[in-house]
């Protein structure tokens, strides 16, 4: 069977639904006014939220309205996941316990060679079936063979900002972004629009000034954003010292990407004047506490960056350096990370870090006025999180139990631009089955081996 029809097949599993009501839910909104609605409704009409409040205001919907029973739910935002390689699921468990640039150049860039279009498609496949399971419906990847990677989201009906990770390394650099900018015209607004694109030079140190300065200039050309990583380590930092006289931010901001809109991913090793280059020139970073704690690249100054109004997000990274996707699970790390380092139980309450993975994600990818938050106007992008378990008992706070008691595992519903693509923990978008068979025998193929 053709990877079209596969795809049309798993489409046809999707619930055509963008008109429904959610009701006797709670609701967690994520608004500006932090609003949550104990008995709440939602409705949605052609895939958007048309009302959220409480049951006594909710107009009426008529008859034949879909309804989904919410009790003993509660209602979030679709999380965003600011940075991540979903392909990189492949490679879960290959290379574990080692520094970053061993673990790059010894292990992820040779395997990475082997990899064929087909193995990124399923690795992509995976890796929405994992983000969807766990609550995520929007994603920000960076990675090769991204056509597949489009289908794969096409397919899966999720939303993702998707770029072609890019080098000024070996390959003629000039074609290297003529094949970045192809991509992003090509994609950019696809799948009804639930599919963005940007251009991604992948580091500083994989990346030349010149080329940074050009890919600068591409971006401006086409009003895309740029996704890069930026001082990721502290020997990043020390190498770009040494070589350009200036810090990798600073590096940037004189090449002139900063005149475009950034999503920079990790951001660990940060001056003070890195941090005010990132706030004045609206950079949104993308946190990634997990990878970053795997790999001991070192812990984001996150509360500062928040304090000087540094747009801030989390990701996950790829699922070869976490070793999961599970959203849930990276705003425990986030909370749990800062409060010890700083050695202050206030850093980084369970509200920042919720907001962080839902309305801060939308607004570093640049969709702020779509995701991100239960509000009126916006996509019905809407997770359901099961409390009818022991874990999530008593019923207290509902957000202190999202960030420190959940797991990705509770997700029972998830609906994406008013699609319900999983309802009662059941996939309606994806054959799991055949994805799981696929991506074992590929990784066997890989010789990606069990230890």
């Amino acid at each position: 069977m053709a990877r079209g029809d596969r795809g049309r097949r798993r489409q046809d599993r999707v619930m055509p639904m963008k008109d429904l009501i959610i009701k006797n839910v709670e609701v967690v909104t994520v608004d500006p006014h932090g609003r949550i609605i104990p008995d709440g409704v939602i409705h949605v009409r052609s895939g958007q939220i048309s009302f959220v409040g409480r049951a006594q205001d909710a107009p009426e919907a008529g008859p034949g309205f879909p309804v989904i029973e919410g009790r003993g739910r509660v209602a979030i935002p679709g999380l965003v996941n600011t940075h991540t390689h979903a392909a990189m699921c492949m490679l879960r468990g290959y290379a574990d316990d080692l520094p970053l640039r061993e673990w790059l150049e010894t292990k992820i860039f040779p395997i990475e060679e082997k990899l064929t279009a087909e193995d990124v498609y399923y690795g992509t496949l995976l890796a929405c079936t994992e983000m969807i399971r766990s609550g995520t419906t929007t994603f920000a990847d960076m990675y090769f063979y991204m056509d597949e990677v489009a289908q794969a989201v096409r397919e899966t009906s999720m939303r993702a900002s998707l770029c072609l990770g890019m080098t000024s390394l070996g390959a003629d650099p000039g074609q290297t972004l003529a094949r970045g900018v192809e991509f992003c015209t090509k994609w950019n607004g696809e799948a009804g629009g639930r599919i963005t694109t940007m251009l991604g030079p992948h580091a500083p140190y994989t990346c030349s000034p010149e080329f940074m300065r050009e890919v600068a200039q591409r971006a401006r050309d086409l009003g895309v954003r740029v996704h890069t990583h930026i001082s990721e380590t502290s020997r990043e930092v020390r190498e770009i010292r040494e070589a350009q006289g200036v810090s990798p931010v600073q590096l940037l901001q004189s090449v002139g990407l900063f005149d475009v809109p950034v999503l920079a991913a990790h951001c660990v090793a940060l001056s003070e004047d890195d941090i005010d280059i990132l706030s004045g020139n609206r950079v949104g970073v993308a946190h990634n506490p997990g990878s970053n704690m795997k790999l001991a690249s070192g812990i984001a100054p996150v509360p500062r960056m928040l304090d000087r109004g540094v747009r801030v997000g989390l990701g996950t990274d790829g699922a070869a350096s976490n070793n999961n996707l599970d959203m849930i699970e990276e705003m425990r790390l986030a909370a749990l990370l800062h409060k010890v380092f700083t050695g202050d139980p206030t850093v980084m309450p369970a509200a920042k870090c919720l907001e962080m993975a839902t309305a801060g994600g939308a607004a570093c990818l640049g969709l702020q006025d779509q995701i991100g938050s239960l509000e009126v106007g916006k996509k019905a992008d809407i997770v359901l999180v099961d409390f009818n378990s022991p874990h999530l008992t008593p019923h207290a706070d509902p957000i202190s139990h999202l960030v420190y008691a959940a797991s990705g595992a509770d997700v029972s519903t998830v609906i994406i631009d008013g699609t319900v693509v999983m309802e009662d923990r059941r996939l309606l978008s994806i054959d799991e089955e055949e994805i799981l068979a696929k991506v074992e025998k590929r990784a066997l193929d890989l010789k990606v081996e069990r230890k």
